[in-house]
């Protein structure tokens, strides 16, 4: 007798609608030359100095989730574009500053009011942003990233009984 579940498993499930938000997005902001990727770092970005804040590539990739080379290569590519301004930290010769420009700011505005959009139709089943089933789900999913992943390098080697 098998112990696999009778129909997708939680992983796949969080799989697809990763996907399925990715490619939404990518088609969303396709018009305004934004991959989801560099939106994620245009938003965040927004946000961090909307705080007052000016962060270096390293914090906004702790902060995203992105891999920190990553981040140096979206951010010299929105440098090249006008978004983002790189400048150097006076007080780490390593660390690298990121702020937006004036048209970036321009653009995440509306890469923003685009992904609201979205956001709305992705809960309107859960009720809208407001929802109690969103409100669950939110929180079902801010349980599940704030856990690390264990690390799994292959087979089990433990014999079954």
């Amino acid at each position: 007798m098998s112990n696999a579940p009778a129909g997708p498993t939680p992983g796949f499930l969080v799989w697809r609608l990763s996907m399925k938000w990715r490619v939404a997005i990518d088609r969303g902001l396709a018009p305004l030359g934004l991959t989801h990727a560099q939106y994620s770092l245009l938003a965040s970005l927004s946000g961090m100095q909307h705080a007052g804040l000016r962060p270096s590539q390293r914090a906004l990739a702790d902060h995203t989730g992105l891999e920190a080379l990553y981040v140096s290569k979206l951010a010299r590519g929105l440098e090249a574009a006008g978004l983002v301004e790189r400048a150097a930290d006076p007080s780490d010769t390593r660390a690298v500053r990121l702020s937006l420009t004036g048209e970036g700011l321009a653009v995440t505005g509306r890469a923003v009011e685009v992904v609201q959009r979205l956001v709305d139709g992705l809960l309107a089943p859960l009720g809208g942003l407001d929802g109690p089933d969103t409100e669950a789900f939110t929180r079902t999913l801010t349980a599940l990233l704030d856990v690390p992943v264990p690390v799994v390098t292959g087979p089990s080697t433990e014999e079954s009984s």
